[in-house]
């Protein structure tokens, strides 16, 4: 067995926190979680989809998702809407709010990441990408 520390998804979860400390003290300035910024960017990326779809998009169990969503709703950054073809279906999307929250937010996220570009290197963090987009494609 691998020593601790040697871990990969232990040294998975320590780089994730390195790169989120880039990010979280921005959000909690804004008053919104690490995962309900995940949630918004989806939606603002592929637009109105269903939960089940905002799930897998966001990697968020459905259970976790329903509580986010709901503050969400609270905040006034998403609506829900039953679909027009199948009543059975609930859309979700943005709200004008969530709009002008990623508009004020957008610049300083762009400085945060450009930050961690400087220190972390541009080829370095394309290769990183690469390499966990193959990871994540491995089946069992």
């Amino acid at each position: 067995m691998r020593k601790f520390e040697d871990s990969l998804p232990l040294q998975l979860l320590k780089a994730r926190e390195a790169s989120m400390n880039f990010f979280r003290p921005l959000l909690q300035e804004h008053g919104i979680t690490e995962q309900q910024w995940r949630v918004l960017r989806a939606l603002y990326a592929y637009g109105e989809l269903e939960s089940k779809q905002l799930a897998q998009h966001c990697c968020i169990l459905s259970p976790s998702l329903t509580g986010i969503i709901k503050r969400l709703e609270q905040q006034a950054y998403i609506q829900r809407r039953k679909s027009a073809t199948d009543q059975r279906r609930t859309l979700i999307s943005l709200t004008d709010a969530s709009n002008a929250l990623f508009e004020r937010l957008s610049p300083e996220v762009d400085r945060r990441y450009q930050q961690l570009l400087n220190r972390f290197g541009e080829e370095k963090l394309q290769q990183l990408s690469g390499l966990l987009t193959e990871l994540s494609r491995l089946e069992p």
